[in-house]
């Protein structure tokens, strides 16, 4: 299947002029063509291209045309462009050509577009690199910017491969009618969506397939840490109805009434729930009626700040309009289209309010009256007190095996437990085998809550529930370590392996639950 993600990557783009036009609008023939591979939205791709081609007509007096093309989410994008420069080395022909800039997701999906790819052929090894630097000049970058940085963060690659050009927080939308159905208070922190009221009324999305579901997600470990960490995403993933493959099916859900919360990008729920409220004002309602149905929150303390990036893909068609384009994102002009309201004004979108946060500093110290959201990043963002790197690369594979890839099992167990006649109802909503004193419901939640472990080399296991430990199952497992160990088979995908493990382990933990046959450990009588 990989040999053939090229072919389908290039037809994607081929087909780009013809499908993602802007409509109702006809292309100048005799205009430059840029084109952009994003997993932007539809607002978001119209107002910058209009506000683009405006801007570059006025200054250089050519017109242009922007085509977007939209693949699919920030991670699949990354997988196929991936593909696509690696067959291009081990075909000996010039990589890229389809397309000129990658814009939009998360700074970890462009760290790893801006690493080498390589491939070796007839012994000679050949390397790309799918972002090419782009030298925009330090007094330019220190105008944008300022010291760069965010609660520790990078905003731009060192090597500017790439540029934040917003940023973006991560929280909750929900549904106020549901919320009040299933009889609970509006959410505020992650775990409160581990109550088990929202049982099969929450939206989940696939971080395999969304780089901003996986910060998310990452967002979640950081802050609670591995072990409460995973016993909130795997009490999320017990009681959603669905999962999802795109990180903007959840707010969607969320506003027809097929969920009654969701996991989202902040401007996902922001735009939700502006959307609703001005329903709301319009059918002349007032005072709480007219908040609208569709609520949003950033868990305080319990988010990142992460920059959206834009970079210039290797072997783009037209450079220099790829870098005019850039410079406008991060223009005043570029950046009002973020936050300001919509107006016929100079600044600022003409149909869309988009409801994100802008990257450039000045914005905020000149224009903040005018935002929509009245939210300074710089004012809000903590770092992560003890960062673990290495936690990111195993969420995939970990809720992919833990849930998706058995959810009715994880289903079914869940309901056993929350439906035990021990279960607490006033302990909060994220409850413990250490807060339970009946034995049963005490070894049910010891094992829903285990974390599988793995072969090492020397045939110890390894404990994915030690973040201590992670590091180096990451070397050894997902950074070829341990090939060379006997552990897999010399083609298999150990990524894939592991998740097999996980699958295998967590569905035995699951049916001892639903079938009342917990194993003596997780009743508390091992050694």
């Amino acid at each position: 299947m990989m040999k053939y993600l090229p072919i389908l990557f290039l037809l994607l783009l081929l087909a780009a002029p013809f499908t993602f036009e802007r409509r109702g609008e006809q292309p100048d023939p005799d205009a430059r063509r840029l084109v952009i591979v994003t997993p932007h939205n539809e607002q978001i791709r119209d107002e910058f291209a209009r506000a683009f081609e405006a801007w570059s007509l006025a200054k250089y007096q050519e017109p242009v045309s922007v085509v977007w093309s939209t693949p699919g989410g920030t991670s699949e994008i990354r997988k196929l462009l991936v593909s696509e420069y690696t067959a291009a080395l081990e075909d000996g022909i010039k990589a890229g050509g389809n397309a000129d800039l990658m814009w939009g997701g998360g700074s970890y999906e462009f760290t790893e577009l801006s690493k080498p790819i390589s491939a070796t052929v007839d012994g000679v090894e050949r390397t790309t690199r799918v972002l090419e630097p782009m030298e925009l000049g330090d007094d330019y970058l220190a105008s944008v910017y300022g010291d760069g940085q965010i609660a520790g963060d990078r905003l731009f690659d060192q090597d500017h491969r790439w540029f934040g050009t917003a940023l973006s927080s991560f929280g909750i939308v929900f549904n106020r009618d549901l919320i009040r159905q299933l009889e609970v208070e509006e959410p505020k922190t992650w775990q409160d969506l581990a109550n088990p009221a929202y049982r099969s009324w929450l939206t989940m999305v696939d971080p395999g397939m969304s780089g901003s579901v996986t910060t998310a997600f990452d967002a979640i470990l950081q802050r609670r840490g591995w072990t409460d960490g995973w016993r909130i995403l795997r009490r999320l993933a017990a009681n959603a109805r669905s999962f999802a493959g795109s990180s903007t099916k959840g707010p969607l859900d969320v506003a027809s009434g097929e969920a009654a919360a969701a996991i989202c990008i902040d401007f996902y729920g922001r735009y939700e729930a502006q959307r609703t409220r001005d329903a709301a004002i319009r059918a002349g309602l007032e005072g709480p009626d007219a908040i609208g149905r569709i609520g949003y929150v950033s868990p305080p303390g319990e988010t990142v700040i992460d920059p959206d990036p834009i970079g210039m893909l290797t072997g783009a068609n037209d450079p220099e309009l790829a870098r005019r384009f850039i410079e406008f994102v991060l223009s005043v002009d570029g950046q009002a289209l973020w936050q300001f309201p919509v107006a016929t004004e100079e600044l600022g979108p003409r149909q869309f309010e988009l409801r994100r946060l802008p990257v450039r500093r000045d914005i905020y110290r000149d224009y903040f009256d005018r935002f929509v959201d009245k939210v300074n990043p710089w004012e809000i963002a903590t770092p992560v007190e003890i960062p673990n790197r290495a936690m990111r690369s195993f969420i995939s594979p970990l809720f992919r095996g833990l849930a998706l890839d058995q959810p009715e099992a994880l289903r079914e167990a869940w309901m056993t437990i929350t439906e035990h006649p021990g279960y607490p109802d006033d302990q909060g909503p994220l409850v413990v085998a250490a807060d339970v004193s009946d034995p049963e419901l005490k070894a049910m939640l010891e094992a829903f809550d285990a974390m599988p472990t793995v072969p090492g080399p020397d045939g110890e296991p390894l404990d994915l529930g030690d973040p201590a430990a992670l590091a180096g199952i990451k070397a050894g497992w997902l950074r070829g370590g341990f090939d060379d160990a006997g552990l897999w088979h010399s083609d298999a995908d150990p990524a894939e392996i592991l998740r097999r493990i996980v699958r295998r382990q967590a569905g035995a933990h699951y049916a001892a639950i639903s079938d009342g046959s917990i194993e003596a450990e997780f009743k508390g009588t091992s050694p």
